[in-house]
Order: structure tokens, then C-alpha cells, then sequence
């Protein structure tokens, strides 16, 4: 008896009976034409989110380039080519995150109401918190040995430098030592920051009544706590 063995070409393919297969091809194909369509800068955006999400879920050591290549539907060469490695990628996710949250601190540190301005730069922290909560797990995450710039502790002293000059024009308007404002600085955004730390997981109660309360102890203290805060900027 002799045995015929066909050799299928591309173009035969709906010839073909077996669904497995038919599927494993399909596959495949999608997976060659999606590397051939993709951009050098479409490509890095696609790393830079594959490794977002296991640096944040796994934290950096635990992350492997082999991991972030499957992930990503690529070869370990290419993660090299773009980033030099998972350093290279972890160094450019923590700036960008870096940059945006900074921002969004300076941009919230603007006006001459004292109590406006700690509802502002609350609300600041945990919008972006509520927005890009891979972007801050990474950000409090350990910061691998090699990473020796652009932490989130630098970040918050950068905060607390801008909210220690807001309060020494505050406490010198009430003649109060103007040299207690960076102790206090340290006091408030430490606080800002372990509440959205705690906040990312629990997500209750909503962020704006959680910014509430926390105004409500920074500004009332504990012996003028009101029974149901609200933040002045709801009230406008």
C-alpha cells in the first residue's frame, strides 16, 4: 500500500477539514500579520503596557524579559531592542508615571485658599490613583537597587518642598515659627500618601468623601471634627 502525504500550500487552506488546525493557523497568522502591522513606536507603547501590568501585579524581580516577551506576543530580542532590557523599561514606566503624578500635584497647588488647596492636591493624588492604578503600584512598589533616581520617596519630598512654602506663608500670616512648616509639609503629604496607598485596595468609600475626611482632620484637627464633612470645591 502506498501512502500519499499532501503538503498543503497557503492558499489551500479552506481545503482543510481538521478545526485544531485550522484554528493553529488562523493564529498564527494573526499573530505574524500583527508584528508586521505594528510601528517601532506601536511596538515600545505595547511593551511599555505589557510591563506596566507585571511590574505592578509582581514587582520588578519577580518580572523576567522571557515573560514580557510571551506577553507580548514577541521574541526576548526585541524587548533588548527597545529597552536594553527590563531595566531600560521599568526606568522609562517609573519616569512617565513620575512626571504625571508631579504634575498633577503642581497643577493642584494653585490658588490663595489654604483649605482649597489641601481638598486640591488630595483630590490630585487620588484621581490619579482612581486613573492609573498600575502606574501608582508601581510607584510604591521596592525600587530595584539599579534605580537610583526618580523613586516615589524623591517624589514626595518634591511634593512636600511646594506644600512646606505654602504653609510658611501660612504660618508666618498667624505669626507662628515659619521653620515648623517643613515638619508639618512632611506631616500632610505623608498622610495624603498612606490614605491612597490604603484607598488602592479597598476603594470605599468613594475618593471625594475619602479626600473629605481627610481634610476634615488636617484642617478641623481633632478636637473641631465635623460629623459630615464635604470638600468646598463640591459646594461650588
Amino acid at each position: 500500500m502506498t501512502t500519499v502525504i499532501e503538503v498543503l500550500e497557503p492558499d489551500d487552506a479552506d481545503n482543510v477539514t481538521d478545526i485544531s488546525s485550522v484554528a493553529r493557523r488562523d493564529a498564527v497568522r494573526r499573530a505574524a500579520d500583527a508584528r508586521v502591522r505594528m510601528s517601532g513606536q506601536e511596538r515600545r507603547e505595547q511593551l511599555l503596557d505589557v510591563g506596566r501590568k507585571l511590574f505592578a501585579d509582581k514587582g520588578f524581580e519577580a518580572v523576567s524579559v522571557e515573560e514580557i516577551a510571551n506577553k507580548a506576543n514577541v521574541s526576548k530580542p526585541v524587548v533588548y531592542e527597545h529597552f536594553g532590557g527590563k531595566e531600560g523599561l521599568y526606568a522609562v514606566l517609573v519616569d512617565r508615571e513620575m512626571n504625571y503624578l508631579l504634575r498633577s500635584f503642581e497643577d493642584a497647588l494653585h490658588g490663595s485658599n489654604p483649605r482649597l488647596l489641601l481638598e486640591q492636591a488630595g483630590m490630585a493624588l487620588f484621581d490619579y490613583i482612581d486613573a492609573y492604578p498600575d502606574g501608582f503600584r508601581i510607584l510604591v512598589r521596592d525600587s530595584p537597587i539599579s534605580q537610583t533616581s526618580g523613586t516615589f520617596a524623591s517624589l514626595i519630598i518634591d511634593v512636600a518642598a511646594q506644600v512646606e512654602h505654602l504653609l510658611a506663608n501660612e504660618f508666618a500670616a498667624h505669626k507662628m515659627d515659619k521653620k515648623l512648616a517643613r515638619m508639618y509639609s512632611q506631616m500632610l503629604v505623608g498622610m495624603v500618601v498612606l490614605t491612597g496607598q490604603w484607598w488602592l485596595d479597598v476603594r470605599k468609600p468613594k475618593k471625594d468623601d475619602v479626600v473629605a475626611h481627610m481634610v476634615n482632620l488636617a484642617w478641623n484637627g481633632l478636637a473641631h471634627m465635623e460629623a459630615k464633612p464635604d470638600l468646598l470645591m463640591r459646594k461650588r
